[in-house]
């Protein structure tokens, strides 16, 4: 999403009906019961003995927490142990000076006044009769910088650390090592660290004796506890943080400037490895950016955030790995390199991270541009699937704006297993929601409340309707794409209290005439709205608002359906048809839908708001707008994800093809003939001469534009769930475009189901795998449809000429 000042206003604040004051005790009832009932005192397993701690003192640089400790002697061998840990900020933590886990970043960002994640790892492998156990102490979202405002702390200023080590012997006895008012505090050589502007590291500052047991190195003092309330703790439910890959340097040069440049020829998110060597206090400072312009690393689109790591030397070899950060880049501009590039080359690595999600979902086709806009779509939701489902990974912002996951969940349910990911970002959404009195926030975790707490003058932060479409939105659309993609019966349930809110939330919130009004951010980032008001499209935002809300409000219905819940089905079911009619009644004469635009017959067409009678002028009508623009794009946020499933719903596949398939700006494969290799913000992020769009909400990884990923599996390729989990799987290719092959592998709940058609001699052929427990329908063109069981099954189909 976008800077503050590129948005319409928002009210800050209204009342709370009583309708809604009952919605939030249901809210607090439901979040008492999903609490696990055989842990105490925040779901730790077990007796709680640690406390959360800090170190006594400021320093200036990252703190360090340690605790020396023998094995209790007597109890014959060690069997198991395991480290329980979390933190204010986010912690790296050692056992014997070695890494306790591969998960970084821990425990990552949470409505933290309400939910703080603890981690769980096994170490039997790491303790000694004599140890050391450590934790080092970075800012990460807790008291570092946070969204675009240049605000720090915006939920504490303390770091601190609790953890807890449990080792059990043979005997069966149970040795705690908690931290409490025993432990030592320090300094490192981290001088500082923040998410945004990067980590400074001074070797000449390592001091290992930290990391050996007994005594501790000078300078070192005792520790404060913090209070804390460990009823917030609660286990990770989704993956945590962890290194993914490493990508070597594929040209190191030297600008026009005379700077020395890396590009590691894949825009991602992570930061830079380096092994150096040379004179102690030497400098080595590395900066990050996603483009080039004019040939130099382009800085102006990550706004404030400084994006800059500084290694001092310490005279002898030493390897620098910012752990405490992270960046959005594909080029990294080195000043201080003592060596040549080809040395550069060699000691540099990219460290791509990202949440640990497991790839279940594969596309490939015939044509070049569409593989790299598959791979652009894949590499984007890597970047932006960081803990939170953020909007860009580079810039000051890095928020998980609600909107940008509406329109893209359809594509990454198709891509990743993101269900306990989605089920973890859920629970923030429906605990902010109940302590907001049932209304959605526009980003979770919502740090913008806390922003206006501070004085911060963001109109957004509440909005003046308790509804805003799209954004809001999510609170039933995401639930709805994992229970369609995962069928998790359980998982639904869990949601769906917040689902029902939203519901009731947007009965209340819609006119006497049933339209949603107030304030709305519409088509967002439509390409015809002028550069600064990126919400001011072609698309009367009413139309947008009520469209959307309908569809959340039939989700709702769906999933009470799905949970036996029939009163309240019938209920989110009326408040649908009222939706619905009053749409009709305002928008649609003769085939004609109301803005006359793209977005506007998208939404009526995708979401079944039309009448029979009225869909297939609409369709027509829909494909001529697209043909009279050049087969160029004129959707946003809201229009995009559905616009060709509206034109191939209708009839219109060759449009479609078309549409997807156009090089020139704005489209979808326009930045892919740029160079990109993620999805870009605006469609013209990078104008066609090289330079980059003048406005300040330019960024180079943005995901929500990639939702056409949906339609390349499901259309292109033609594999979709014929019901949740695919118990059923549709199997409907639809060839076009000029394609003479596709294929889509996924790995559903049951296991993996592939798709491969090509076209021969004036035929389709059809290969396709059903996975055991699954059944298919298999939909082909011209040809009565076919239902089929496990196995692997061929079809060759006579293609119609025109």
């Amino acid at each position: 999403m976008a800077q503050s000042a590129c948005r319409p206003a928002i009210q800050t604040c209204r009342p709370i009906p009583d309708e809604t004051q009952g919605l939030a005790i249901g809210f607090q009832r439901w979040l008492t019961m999903a609490t696990p009932t055989d842990a105490p005192k925040g779901a730790l397993p077990g007796t709680w003995k640690a406390r959360m701690i800090g170190p006594d003192r400021h320093r200036d640089s990252a703190p360090r927490l340690r605790r020396s400790f023998r094995c209790d002697a007597g109890h014959g061998a060690v069997v198991s142990a395991e480290i329980l840990a979390t933190a204010l900020g986010v912690c790296d933590v050692t056992l014997n000076g070695r890494p306790v886990t591969a998960d970084v970043l821990t425990p990552g960002w949470s409505s933290y006044e309400w939910r703080l994640r603890y981690a769980k790892w096994d170490v039997t492998a790491l303790v000694e009769p004599e140890s050391v156990i450590a934790v080092t102490l970075g800012a990460g979202w807790y008291s570092g910088r946070l969204g675009f405002a240049e605000e720090r702390a915006l939920y504490g200023t303390s770091r601190a650390a609790l953890l807890e080590l449990r080792i059990h012997f043979e005997d069966g006895h149970v040795q705690t090592v908690a931290t409490d008012e025993s432990w030592e505090s320090g300094p490192s050589e981290i001088l500082s660290d923040d998410l945004y502007d990067g980590e400074t590291i001074d070797a000449r500052q390592r001091d290992d004796r930290w990391s050996r047991p007994g005594p501790a190195p000078e300078g070192w003092s005792g520790v404060v506890t913090v209070d804390f309330d460990d009823v917030r703790l609660t286990p990770y439910i989704g993956p945590p943080i962890r290194r993914q890959e490493e990508l070597a340097p594929q040209r190191v040069w030297r600008s026009p400037a005379g700077a020395t440049l890396i590009d590691f020829g894949q825009n991602v998110v992570g930061w830079t490895r380096l092994e150096v060597t040379g004179g102690a206090g030497h400098a080595v400072t590395l900066r990050h950016a996603e483009v080039l312009e004019h040939e130099e690393i382009g800085l102006r689109p990550l706004r404030t955030a400084k994006v800059t790591d500084r290694y001092v030397l310490s005279g002898g070899h030493d390897v620098f790995e910012p752990t405490l950060t992270f960046h959005g880049f594909r080029y990294v501009e080195v000043d201080g390199w003592p060596g040549s590039d080809d040395e550069l080359a060699t000691a540099i690595r990219a460290v791509v991270i990202g949440s640990d999600l497991e790839r279940i979902g594969w596309f490939s086709c015939s044509d070049p541009l569409l593989n790299q806009l598959h791979s652009n779509i894949v590499w984007g939701m890597r970047g932006n699937f960081v803990d939170v489902p953020t909007d860009c990974p580079q810039r000051d912002e890095r928020l998980g704006w609600t909107g940008d996951l509406s329109a893209f969940v359809g594509t990454a349910v198709y891509l990743y297993d993101v269900q306990s990911f989605l089920h973890d970002w859920l629970r923030d959404l429906a605990v902010e929601q109940e302590h907001a009195g049932g209304t959605i926030p526009l980003i979770v975790p919502d740090s913008f409340k806390l922003e206006q707490r501070q004085g911060m003058s963001w109109r957004l932060a509440r909005a003046q309707h308790p509804v805003v479409a799209l954004w809001h939105d999510a609170a039933c659309w995401v639930p709805w794409a994992a229970w369609e993609a995962y069928g998790d019966l359980e998982v639904l349930r869990d949601e769906y209290p917040s689902m029902a809110a939203y519901a009731r939330e947007i009965a209340l919130a819609v006119s006497d005439d049933g339209l949603l009004r107030g304030e709305q951010f519409g088509d967002w980032l439509d390409p015809d709205a002028p550069p600064g008001k990126p919400g001011n499209g072609k698309t009367d935002p009413v139309v947008v608002a009520t469209a959307c809300v309908y569809r959340s409000a039939m989700m709702a219905r769906g999933a009470a359906d799905a949970l036996g819940r029939s009163e309240d089905a019938a209920e989110f079911g009326r408040t649908a048809e009222r939706l619905r009619r009053a749409f009709n009644t305002a928008f649609v004469s003769d085939g004609r839908v109301h803005s006359d635009s793209p977005t506007a017959y998208a939404l009526a067409i995708a979401f079944d708001l039309l009448d029979e009678s009225e869909q297939e002028a609409a369709g027509d009508r829909l494909a001529h707008l697209v043909r009279e623009a050049g087969h160029l794009v004129s959707t946003g946020f809201a229009g995009t994800p559905f616009i060709l499933p509206a034109l191939s719903k209708t009839g219109h596949l060759e449009t479609a093809y078309r549409l997807l398939m156009q090089t020139e700006c704005p489209s979808w494969l326009y930045p892919v003939t740029m160079g990109a290799t993620t999805v870009w913000e605006r469609w013209d992020s990078m104008l066609p001469d090289g330079s980059i769009n003048p406005g300040e909400m330019t960024s180079f990884n943005h995901y929500a534009f990639g939702a056409v990923g949906e339609w390349m599996h499901r259309v292109v390729a033609g594999i979709a769930p014929a019901e949740p989990g695919y118990r059923t799987i549709s199997i409907a290719p639809r060839p076009g475009g000029g394609l003479t092959w596709a294929r889509a592998d996924l790995d559903t709940p049951h296991g993996r189901a592939s798709v491969r058609w090509s076209i021969e001699h004036g035929s389709m052929r059809l290969e396709a795998v059903v996975p055991e427990g699954s059944a298919a329908v298999v939909d082909l063109p011209g040809v009565p449809d076919v239902k089929v069981g496990p196995g692997r099954h061929e079809f060759d189909v006579p293609l119609r000429t025109a």
